[in-house]
């Protein structure tokens, strides 16, 4: 069975916007990491394989763990960023619905920010065919605060252009681990990781989501501009020429059955 086509949003916006991605979206905290490496038991010896792995925020975290570390991502452009920026990793094209991978053959499978992209039940399938028996996959997301005034009016004038493409924030993305027969279920563990930038770094983050990079470039730049007009206006953010984002990074791990 062929791996799905990427989402056009994923396969154009994040083509575009690959420098925006790594300089302006958040990393991880190390207590994030650190808890990673316990619950996977990561060191010498150890694979892991992270998926879908952008332009490398989790893969060289996890390559100073020690393990020998393999990240898969399949669209070129982020692919080119990911190997300059994890030295040490083995980079490969592919998808989470074929990975590139042996039966068996590695001892953790990682997933930041991405498995709202994936056919959930091929996904967890093939993370279950490439683990070794009795070890686990973690999905990590860093959640923003979607209460704070600000943001959410940054939300609402960028939503309206998401027009289906999938989010994270709805939690669709469980559905596929609700009916899953490989593994175990979901135990979560919450950090916080807020994050303060430049206002142009942040223009730069909100250029960096898939749906608005894919965006024609004059509707774009109405909408950033839409975006830095607010910041310049807004009594929370007015005037101080960085904002911080209230954030919280979540991993969720389950166990190869």
């Amino acid at each position: 069975m062929a791996p799905p086509d990427l989402h056009p949003a994923a396969a154009q916006g994040f083509s575009s916007n690959a420098g925006d991605y790594e300089r302006t979206r958040p990393g991880y905290p190390p207590a994030a990491v650190a808890h990673l490496a316990a619950v996977h038991r990561l060191g010498p010896g150890t694979t892991v394989l992270d998926v879908a792995a952008g332009t490398g925020k989790l893969t060289r975290l996890l390559l100073a763990t020690g393990a020998h570390v393999v990240a898969v991502e399949p669209v070129a452009a982020m692919r080119a960023v990911l190997a300059e920026t994890s030295p040490g990793a083995v980079v490969l094209d592919g998808t989470a619905e074929e990975l590139p991978a042996e039966d068996g053959s590695v001892d953790a499978v990682t997933v930041a920010q991405a498995f709202h992209w994936f056919d959930g039940p091929r996904a967890l399938a093939e993370c279950a065919r490439v683990l070794r028996p009795g070890r686990a996959l973690s999905v990590v997301y860093n959640h923003r605060d979607r209460e704070a005034a600000w943001l959410a009016e940054v939300n609402r004038l960028v939503e309206v252009h998401r027009r289906g493409t999938p989010q994270q924030w709805d939690g669709g993305w469980r559905a596929a681990f609700a009916r899953e027969e490989h593994f175990g279920p979901l135990e979560e563990v919450g950090f916080d990781n807020p994050q303060t930038l430049a206002v142009e770094d942040f223009v730069g983050r909100i250029r960096s989501m898939s749906y608005v990079g894919a965006l024609p470039a004059a509707q774009q730049a109405m909408l950033l501009d839409d975006v830095a007009r607010l910041i310049a206006t807004h009594p929370d953010t007015a005037g101080r020429g960085v904002v911080v984002i209230g954030q919280r990074t979540v991993v969720s791990t389950c166990r190869r059955r």
